[in-house]
């Protein structure tokens, strides 16, 4: 049987050949380990009578906090079929998706989320899945602002009520005072 030790792979960082940034490259083969940010995908989802579906949090971090369906994007997945899973997964939501509501860079974490404005198909069957705790549909004055999970999720809410009624928009980006 041959032995595999010698197939291992051992990194070191160190800036490539023709890169500008330190990587983790192979000491055996040269193979560079990128590292890149992770894709969130969610949505604001709305019942046939305008409530907003939220999902309060089971798990860290923020465990206890609500927040809109959404999670990382699975290898293989388009951006709309990985928010469609994560509001089965999370609220045992079906939806339809509507476009593109924002764009957000979040550089600290390392994340990109691409939320969509999205029509709950099955609001009287909603019910948490394994990552929530409970699942609300709720009017816009009932939003329970100071327990929101994360800023992103202020911030979706508060770029849906923008285009609230438009049938077409352009797609949001990160708030000025936002990152």
């Amino acid at each position: 049987m041959m032995s595999t030790d010698n197939l291992d792979p051992e990194f070191d960082t160190k800036i490539p050949d023709g890169d500008d940034r330190e990587r983790n490259v192979c000491t055996r083969c040269g193979f560079i380990a990128y590292e890149n940010p992770k894709v969130v995908t969610g949505s604001v989802a709305t019942s046939p009578d305008g409530r907003i579906l939220l999902c309060k949090r089971a798990i860290e971090p923020r465990k206890g906090f609500w927040t809109l369906p959404a999670g990382y994007m699975e290898l293989g997945e388009t951006v709309e079929q990985s928010a469609r899973r994560e509001a089965w997964e999370e609220a045992r939501a079906e939806l339809e998706l509507d476009q593109v509501l924002a764009l957000y860079s979040v550089p600290r974490i390392s994340q990109v989320q691409v939320m969509f404005r999205a029509r709950l198909m099955n609001p009287d069957t909603i019910a948490a899945g394994p990552e929530s705790e409970d699942v609300s549909l709720v009017t816009w004055e009932d939003i329970p602002w100071t327990e929101l999970a994360f800023p992103t999720v202020y911030w979706a809410l508060n770029h849906f009520k923008e285009i609230e009624g438009e049938t077409s928009f352009v797609p949001f980006s990160n708030p000025q005072d936002g990152v």
